[in-house]
């Protein structure tokens, strides 16, 4: 991986980071999410207005992901009313780089070489010792079970958009039908908070628009490095928004214990640094 898609997707691992924080901290968690789909829909608009269709042959992935993200925006909120924000995060995009890798080595061929098989392990060697850090009897059965569905979602999604992607002839194309066709999540969420609580916390909202940006441009970025370096690699590469999670989990949230945080951290560092070096 070039140290340019390397900085590319740090960048997205900290703006994902920041923006599931947000959605932990806020008071409506439901309406945030609604907010963040809502800023990838107009996102999706404006792409498409600006670039060529994508080809035929990425339409399945389109519609592959779509049908993905939507069961991602259910588990999140599940996730994050279950578990803490060091506890889902983790255990959810630490399976992910695994899986990725694995998925795309059996659907398209694509491997890693020794060097990046082991910097992948590093990472979710790191990744585990952040979740398991909390205990297995002190961690909410049902809140480990759905980040592991997550985790799950997100392998799936991430698998779909990179062969996507790379067929369409048209990445903004790709990335602004992707987008627009989360509005439905919006309207469904908007429309059932009108019908049970009859009003909307717009002050909600707006915040969520801001952790909606983050998401889109996060989301987009990590999009563009995967048509410029192996697919495992980015994932496994983004999922080092972990540590970002665990300093704002212990610096804002109070989460503890931050002596096995800083040492998966570490862990995860080296496991950036062997996969980033790896070509």
């Amino acid at each position: 991986m070039s140290a340019f898609a390397l900085s590319l997707v740090l960048f997205a691992a900290v703006l994902h980071a920041s923006w599931n924080a947000l959605v932990k901290a806020a008071s409506d968690r439901a309406l945030v999410l609604a907010a963040v789909s809502g800023a990838h829909a107009a996102t999706g608009l404006a792409l498409i207005a600006i670039s060529s269709p994508p080809a035929m042959a990425s339409w399945p992935s389109i519609a592959a992901s779509t049908l993905i993200h939507y069961i991602y925006y259910a588990l999140l909120f599940q996730a994050y009313r279950l578990g803490d924000l060091s506890q889902v995060y983790p255990i959810s995009r630490g399976l992910a780089p695994a899986l990725v890798a694995l998925g795309t080595f059996l659907i398209i061929g694509e491997t890693l070489s020794p060097q990046g098989w082991t910097g992948l392990a590093a990472i979710s060697f790191g990744i585990g010792l952040l979740a398991l850090q909390r205990g297995a009897v002190h961690a909410d059965p049902r809140a480990v079970g759905v980040a592991a569905l997550l985790g799950l979602t997100i392998a799936a999604y991430s698998v779909a958009d990179g062969i996507g992607i790379r067929v369409s002839e048209s990445p903004l194309g790709y990335m602004g039908w992707l987008f627009l066709l989360e509005a439905p999540v919006v309207l469904a969420i908007l429309w059932n908070r009108h019908v049970k609580k009859g009003t909307i916390s717009w002050r909600v909202f707006g915040l969520g628009l801001i952790g909606g940006v983050f998401s889109v441009t996060a989301y987009g970025t990590v999009l563009y490095a995967k048509t410029i370096a192996p697919i495992g690699a980015v994932s496994a590469v983004r999922e080092s928004s972990v540590v970002i999670a665990a300093l704002i989990g212990v610096v804002f949230f109070g989460e503890r214990p931050w002596r096995w945080r800083l040492a998966a951290a570490l862990v995860v560092a080296a496991g950036v640094i062997l996969l980033a070096a790896s070509g």
